[in-house]
């Protein structure tokens, strides 16, 4: 079931937490874990909007609901890039994904905040319950 907004600025997912649509597209790298890995490496995708828990990404490859996947990507004002380790796919529609994170490492979970936080303050569309 899709669970997102893709017209509005920021919503409330299910999870309860805030997406926030990113200013500049982010470019992202993602791999499949697990047995069924592609081959070879990985492929690319474009973050459209962003949350603590996850993100709707767009991407050419055919990625499917349930599979785990890696997902790297720089956060613009950030030099390092930053991978989550683990990220489920929840849903797809038309190219277009949802993703939820599963695991993160403590630097990539402060980072990730940090970037959230600075993105709600600049949305007026954010609560701040």
């Amino acid at each position: 079931m899709d669970q997102s907004k893709p017209d509005g600025a920021a919503h409330t997912d299910l999870r309860g937490c805030t997406r926030l649509k990113v200013p500049a597209p982010i470019t992202c790298t993602f791999s499949r874990r697990g047995l069924r890995s592609w081959l070879p490496g990985s492929r690319q995708g474009v973050v459209l909007d962003l949350s603590l828990k996850g993100a709707m990404v767009m991407a050419e490859s055919s990625i499917q609901p349930g599979e785990r996947l890696s997902v790297v990507m720089r956060l613009p004002s950030q030099v390092l890039r930053m991978r989550i380790q683990v990220a489920t796919v929840r849903w797809e529609r038309d190219r277009v994904y949802g993703l939820e994170f599963v695991a993160l490492s403590p630097v990539a979970e402060r980072r990730l905040k940090m970037f959230v936080a600075g993105l709600s303050e600049k949305d007026p569309h954010t609560s701040r319950d």
